[in-house]
C-alpha cells in the first residue's frame, strides 16, 4: 500500500497498539477470574472481546459475566493483577519506541486517543518513556462517549486544531479503527488481541503488521 496522503498530525491508540499491555491484562483477567470457577480459555476469548472497549462498559459487561460481584473490587484487583504481570517496566510493541523517535524528529505533530482513564493512561506512557511524544492525551473519561464512537478522534483533533480529515490514526481494535475511520482519519489497524475466528472490519482501514511498516506504508516514513 501507498498513498501520497500527508497527514497534519498522527494520533495512536495505547493499549495493544503502543504498549504491549494486551497480553499482560489477559493473564491478569485469567489469575483473577479463577477464583469463580471460569476456565483459563473462556476467560482468555471473554477478555479478548473486550479489547477496545472504554472502562465504564468493561465494567458493565464483566458485572454480566461475573454476575453478583463488587465490580469497583474486582477491577482493583484487577489492576493489581496488571501491575504485577508487568512488573516494574510497562511493555513497549515491537517498532514502537524506535518509529515514534523517528516520526518525533521528523517534526509531526502526535497524539494518543484511549479508552483508558486520564490517570492511568498517562501513569503508563511516562513508565514506557513515550509520554514526551505526545501533545495530549485523550482519555476515556475525558470524552463524552467512547470508541467506537468519533467523539475522542474529534475531540484529538480539537485539542491540536486540525481537521481529522488530515489526521492518519492507528489502532489495533476493531472498536478503534470504527472510532478513527467515523471521524475521517486515515487509518492504520495494526491487529493485536483478538477472537481468532473473527475478521477484520472491512471499513476501508489500511492494515500492517507493525508501527514501522505503518510508517512506511503512509509514506510517513521513507
Amino acid at each position: 500500500m501507498t498513498t501520497d496522503f500527508a497527514p497534519e498530525a498522527l494520533f495512536f491508540d495505547m493499549d495493544g497498539l503502543l504498549l504491549d499491555t494486551e497480553r499482560a491484562g489477559s493473564l491478569a483477567f485469567v489469575e483473577i477470574t479463577q477464583p469463580f470457577g471460569i476456565a483459563a480459555d473462556e476467560a482468555e476469548a471473554f477478555y479478548a472481546s473486550l479489547v477496545g472497549t472504554s472502562s465504564t462498559a468493561t465494567r458493565g459487561r464483566v458485572s454480566e459475566f461475573i454476575p453478583g460481584i463488587d465490580i469497583d473490587l474486582f477491577v482493583d484487583d484487577w489492576h493489581a493483577a496488571l501491575d504485577r504481570h508487568m512488573d516494574a517496566a510497562v511493555p513497549v510493541k515491537p517498532t514502537v519506541r524506535e518509529t515514534l523517535g523517528l516520526v518525533a524528529k521528523l517534526g509531526h505533530r502526535m497524539a494518543v486517543v484511549t479508552s483508558t482513564r486520564g490517570a492511568r493512561a498517562r501513569e503508563h506512557l511516562e513508565r514506557a518513556g513515550l509520554l514526551p511524544h505526545f501533545e495530549t492525551v485523550v482519555a476515556g473519561d475525558e470524552v463524552t462517549a467512547n470508541k467506537p464512537d468519533p467523539a475522542p478522534y474529534v475531540e484529538a483533533a480539537r485539542r491540536l486544531g486540525v481537521d481529522p480529515k488530515r489526521v492518519a490514526a492507528f489502532e489495533d481494535s476493531d472498536h478503534g479503527v470504527a472510532a478513527a475511520v467515523a471521524a475521517g482519519c486515515v487509518t492504520v489497524q495494526i491487529p493485536d488481541v483478538r477472537p481468532a475466528h473473527l475478521a477484520l472490519p472491512q471499513l476501508g482501514q489500511h492494515v500492517a503488521r507493525d508501527l514501522a511498516e505503518a510508517m512506511r506504508a503512509l509514506r510517513i516514513v521513507l
